[in-house]
């Protein structure tokens, strides 16, 4: 099973909108196997954003990231970090679908809501910064309903 790191931001929180950006998640099938509500520090917001030091948006971002709390959790399922991305929606909200986290409640590329890892690679890096050895294996009795096996679909 592939696993991905999802960040809801701080606009995500002081929106109240943890639950029904969580909720997507769940209702799509992937599970949750780290979660919690954190204050990102500068250095921590510096290593995640590397890939973007050197953009022009990036001082806000790093600002931004470390201006109040933020969810993190990992989350695990087949394809995982395609179809997180695509429940996120694209990075403008003009340009995300209706459906999409981003496309039904973003207002601006700035305030975004959420990020989500983009390669397996990243996926791996951005989990350690956040869970190291913290994610909790566990079995779901609905895995057979979302995946298959056990006599669902033979």
């Amino acid at each position: 099973m592939e696993r991905t790191l999802i960040l809801i931001k701080p606009d995500g929180i002081q929106r109240r909108l943890v639950g029904k950006i969580i909720g997507r998640f769940e209702r799509k099938g992937l599970k949750i196997v780290g979660l919690k509500l954190i204050m990102v520090t500068n250095q921590l917001a510096q290593k995640l954003y590397k890939v973007h030091k050197d953009e022009e948006f990036y001082p806000y971002l790093i600002k931004f990231s470390t201006s109040g709390p933020s969810i993190v959790m990992v989350l695990e399922g087949k394809g995982a970090i395609s179809m997180a991305r695509g429940i996120i929606g694209e990075t403008s909200p003009e340009k995300s679908l209706p459906g999409s986290i981003r496309g039904d409640y973003a207002l601006s590329t700035r305030l975004n809501l959420a990020h989500g890892s983009d390669s397996p690679q990243n996926a791996a890096f951005e989990i350690g910064l956040f869970f190291g050895e913290e994610i909790i294996d566990y079995s779901m009795v609905l895995d057979p309903w979302l995946y298959g096996g056990k006599g669902v679909d033979e």
